[in-house]
Order: structure tokens, then C-alpha cells, then sequence
């Protein structure tokens, strides 16, 4: 048996993640990243992530099982390698997954150091993937479709899947919320979190202002005829088409597009929003960066879109040219694109900015 370091958020994945660890002979630690600024914390009084309820939740959970827990602060790191670039991100008109961006810079680096100071061998999340070691050590998407999260962890690489384990790959949700209350863990029927972890309120805007906005802007159609005008380009994304107060009684319309040098969203009807292709940049693969990209792929553009059949046309070690099948929704510069090959993730990057004329 092994020692585990078991990233605790104060939700039902990860408490029934540390239980089964527990109950399987493992040498369980429990670790809770507190990520917030403390102003957020005070704000937000419900169960989201970091708060001192979820907190309280996670100790809990350890005392249940015996195992000890400890509070790691990140604040400075997380605000940095996270929050910031987030919203930088959004006011240059991307739609970015903060997901991703915590899984790659904090999350996962910074628990396998933390397990190497504690002599953990293995660290251990609530995720629904799964890890296989054949010939290789692979990532696979989760036995759920439905709460699948292989594509936010596309970023990690066969060295770190070597020392990560993911205890709920193979099971469904309510079989999770069974075996926690078969456990006796108090966490058993807390409702899933729905948000961004820093953004409670779903107010992404008024996150993203804390770093500028852009101000208010014209809103036109694809021929260049304004239509309406927006509060700032941190307000909307691609394929957006609820508030942009544009009237009823016209046809439905869509961003198709976000010009952030003229501060400008571009709309038009959904067909607009169809793509041939993209550009990925930042493109890392599982294997490292000395694979070579398949010819195909079947990508996924969103954390929760289908898989687009596609054309990998490779322009540098990191950077890929996707050709769509068939054209594909509203592909948002900013969010990832993700290769994978059946249920094998192979890698991504992330969709750039297409030129706007």
C-alpha cells in the first residue's frame, strides 16, 4: 500500500475519492488549496470551493477517515497563474478555461511537490478520466460521458500520469453519491458546484473587471451595419446570443466573432458561426513535445462539445491547423481544442484568434 496526498475540495468526488483510498489500505493524506483572495472568501458564504464551509467539509471527511488534513494557501500563486491571465485573456476577446489553466500551472504541479515533501508516491483527485498503463501511461475519458472531465486535463503529461491516480474514472455519478453515504460521509447529497470556483455569482464580468474593461463598443453585422452596442467585450463570447439586447422580432442572431482591436462584437445569424478550421497554438501532447501529430483526430472545442472528426495539419512542434469534416460550433479563441483518439486524450492547445476583416 502506498501513501496518497488526496486533493480535498469539500464535495462528494473527492471525499469518496479519499474513501476509497482509505478503504483499499492506503496511507491517506488530505490537502485543501485555499486559492481565494480573502476579500472572496468573506464574500461568498455559500458551498463553493474554497470557502470555510468546504473547508470545514474536507477536515471532516479526514477525521471520518483518520486521516490527517492540511490547508495549503495559494492565494498569491493562484491569483497569478490564474486569475489574471484569465481575465487578461477575456479583454483581448478569448473566452478562456480556468480549469485548464489551474490543472496545468497549480493544481497538479504543486501537489506531486507537495507529495515529494511528504513522501507520497502517488497524488489523487476527484476527476472523472481514467489513467492506463500498457506500453505507455495514457489518459482516457471517464466510463460517465455525462460528468467526462478528461478534456481539462488534457495539459498533463505521461511523467506526471505516472504518480496521479483517479479512483472515479470508472464508476457513475450516483454510484459515487451511493457509496458516500455507504461511507457515512456528511458530503454524501451536497450538490455539485456549478460555477467557476472564483467566480460564485456567475458574474464573469465583474471578475474580469478587477483587472480594466474595454468599455462599451459597437455591436455590428457581418456587413458592417451596427446594430447595438455592448458593455465591454468581457461581457461575451463566441456563439453567444442571450444579452446582447439586440430587439425582438429579428431573426436570431450570434456573435460570430470578437474584434478586440476595434472593440467591436460581430453577429450574425447561426450558420456564421459554423467553422472549416482553426488554429491551435500551445499545443502539447500526453507523449511529450517529441511526438509526432497524427494525420486524424477527433476534437473537442468546448469542455462539454461533442467530438468534430478532423485534418491535423501540423505548422510547427506547437502549433496545428484543425480541418473540420464537417463545419463545427463556434469554435471560441482562448478556449482549448483537444486531440483524442477514441477515448484516448493525445493532447491540445489553444484556439487562436482568427483575423477579423
Amino acid at each position: 500500500m502506498a501513501r496518497v496526498l488526496v486533493a480535498m475540495s469539500g464535495g462528494v468526488d473527492s471525499s469518496v475519492t479519499a474513501a476509497l483510498l482509505a478503504d483499499a489500505g492506503h496511507e491517506v493524506i488530505g490537502v485543501t488549496f485555499n486559492q481565494w483572495p480573502a476579500s472572496q472568501t468573506r464574500r461568498n458564504v455559500r458551498s463553493g470551493c474554497c470557502t470555510p464551509r468546504t473547508i470545514d467539509d474536507a477536515r471532516h471527511v479526514c477525521q471520518i477517515l483518520g486521516a490527517p488534513h492540511y490547508v495549503l494557501n495559494f492565494r498569491s500563486e493562484f491569483e497569478a497563474a490564474v486569475v489574471q491571465p484569465w481575465s487578461r485573456s477575456y479583454l483581448r476577446g478569448e473566452t478562456p478555461n480556468p480549469c485548464v489553466m489551474c490543472n496545468d500551472r497549480v493544481r497538479f504541479p504543486e501537489l506531486i511537490r507537495k507529495a515529494d515533501e511528504l513522501g507520497a508516491e502517488f497524488v489523487a483527485t476527484g476527476h472523472y478520466a481514467r489513467i492506463a498503463n500498457g506500453a505507455s501511461w495514457r489518459l482516457l475519458r471517464a466510463r460517465d460521458a455525462a460528468k467526462d472531465q478528461s478534456y481539462v486535463l488534457h495539459t498533463l503529461h505521461e511523467h506526471q500520469l505516472k504518480r496521479i491516480l483517479l479512483p472515479l474514472g470508472d464508476l457513475l455519478k450516483p454510484d459515487v453519491r451511493r457509496m458516500a453515504a455507504a461511507f457515512d460521509l456528511p458530503v454524501a447529497s451536497k450538490p455539485d458546484s456549478q460555477e467557476i470556483c472564483f467566480v460564485p455569482d456567475g458574474d464573469y464580468a465583474d471578475v474580469v473587471r478587477r483587472e480594466g474593461t474595454t468599455g462599451q463598443g459597437p455591436i455590428v453585422e457581418l456587413d458592417g451595419r451596427v446594430v447595438g452596442r455592448h458593455d465591454g467585450i468581457e461581457t461575451a463570447t463566441v456563439g453567444q446570443r442571450r444579452g446582447l439586447a439586440l430587439g425582438g422580432g429579428a431573426a436570431r442572431r450570434y456573435v460570430t466573432a470578437i474584434d478586440a482591436e476595434r472593440n467591436t462584437l460581430v453577429v450574425g445569424p447561426r450558420a456564421a458561426a459554423l467553422v472549416d478550421s482553426i488554429a491551435v497554438r500551445d499545443v502539447r501532447w500526453i507523449k511529450g513535445p517529441a511526438v509526432t501529430p497524427p494525420a486524424r483526430a477527433e476534437v473537442q472545442t468546448r469542455s462539454h462539445a461533442r467530438q468534430s472528426p478532423a485534418r491535423l495539419e501540423p505548422q510547427s512542434p506547437s502549433d496545428v491547423v484543425v480541418h473540420f469534416d464537417e463545419p463545427a460550433w463556434a469554435p471560441a479563441p482562448g478556449q482549448a481544442a483537444v486531440f483524442y483518439r477514441g477515448d484516448e486524450v493525445l493532447g491540445g492547445g489553444v484556439i487562436q484568434r482568427p483575423e477579423v476583416g
